[in-house]
């Protein structure tokens, strides 16, 4: 699959350009690579797709961010395995973006062929549906695809989605003819004007049912289960919002599907905390250990690890296992694991160990130097500062 461009790229905007910038830059391109203007021109058509697919991005607050923040995979390219661009027609990009352009989309320019009247069409559009996906440590190490059931309305089979009764079919509205809007001309001092609106017999859909399907009453859908198989990216994070394009509830008498929108939730590992890519492990020492060294075995996100102590550790020091963290949702590298090293001190002794205690204790060597104690509050003095 080719690479994505950069959406600011594809608008010719810079990062910091505003929402009525962005508007106007979108609107010269789908002016400039509008399918009536380059008839048979498929570079020219994806072109118009591929600005519509920026502009969907761009001129959504919540997705703008995610995308600043993580790139294409931030605003579903890396989960639904296409993105708006290419998982929606030409009716669709008309549908959703047609009143930038002033009413129906066709209405600009004086095309013919997509800008024709019957461009006026609404287009149904199923709703988003949204679900929560728990991950652990492990899974998000490596990506995972999970498998989810949802409730969801569905096209109706025994109607095939178009609302109606087996054996008969919908017909032209005779309002407004198939195309979806009534327009009306009135006498001004001006002079004529000429406004349009959706029909209000079809709704805007351009045709009418005279028998209802009785399995859906109508609406051509109907609510069912679906088990929907979704892959996870590797290095996603708590709060991140991914989306299959279509997955969503469909649409009324044939349209549009809305989209399934994943939100990852991170369960809590019991050994490790997260830090953005890095993860953190307290281990704790036993004094003998800290004192004389040996090794120790740590848990890491996908398994176990041997670390060496070096003897005279001290509390506080940080230990570090390259490239144990977590990867990069984008794919740049990979997180470290750190290590902070605490020694445990018994909260109760045996008389023998209390004696061997008081006889270490009476050694010169532990007694810390006053480099040793400046070396302490340095380092105390740090965490405040």
């Amino acid at each position: 699959m080719a690479t994505k461009r950069d959406y600011y790229e594809v608008l010719e905007v810079p990062r910091s350009a505003t929402a009525e910038e962005i508007k106007k830059a979108y609107r010269k391109k789908a002016i400039q690579y509008h399918p009536d203007k380059n008839p048979g021109d498929e570079e020219a058509e994806e072109k118009f797709k591929e600005a519509a697919e920026a502009f969907e991005v761009l001129s959504d607050q919540n997705k703008r961010a995610r995308y600043d923040q993580f790139g294409h995979a931030g605003v579903g390219g890396a989960a639904s395995g296409g993105g708006f661009g290419g998982g929606m027609s030409m009716d669709d990009i008309f549908s959703q973006f047609g009143d930038i352009f002033g009413g129906h989309f066709g209405g600009f320019g004086g095309f013919g062929g997509f800008g024709s009247s019957q461009r006026g069409k609404r287009v149904n559009r199923g709703s988003d549906l949204r679900v929560k996906v728990k991950l652990s440590l492990k899974e998000i190490l490596n990506g995972v695809e999970k498998k989810i059931k949802v409730k969801k309305y569905v096209s109706c089979s025994h109607c095939d989605g178009n609302g109606s009764e087996n054996g008969t079919s919908q017909t032209t509205c005779s309002t407004c003819h198939g195309t979806g809007v009534v327009t009306r001309v009135t006498n001004t001092i001006l002079g004529q004007m000429q406004t349009s609106s959706t029909c209000p017999t079809c709704n805007g859909e351009g045709k009418t049912i005279s028998s209802k399907c009785a399995h859906c009453n109508g609406e051509g859908i109907v609510r069912e289960e679906e088990l929907i198989s979704i892959r996870i990216p590797a290095g996603v994070a708590e709060g991140m919002q991914l989306s299959m394009s279509g997955k969503g509830n469909a649409a009324r008498r044939g349209g549009v599907n809305g989209d399934l929108l994943i939100v990852i939730e991170e369960a809590q590992d019991p050994n490790l905390i997260r830090d953005q890519n890095d993860v953190i492990y307290n281990l704790f020492l036993s004094f003998p250990t800290a004192a004389l060294g040996g090794t120790v075995e740590v848990p890491t996100i996908d398994g176990i690890a041997k670390v060496k102590i070096e003897p005279g550790t001290q509390p506080g020091k940080v230990l570090r296992l390259r490239n144990k963290g977590l990867p990069s949702v984008n794919g740049y590298g990979r997180g470290d694991e750190l290590i902070n090293v605490n020694v445990y001190v018994p909260e109760s002794l045996t008389d023998k160990e209390r004696k061997q205690l008081e006889e270490m204790n009476k050694s010169a060597s532990f007694v810390p130097s006053a480099s040793a104690r400046k070396s302490v509050f340095n380092k105390f003095k740090k965490m405040f500062d």
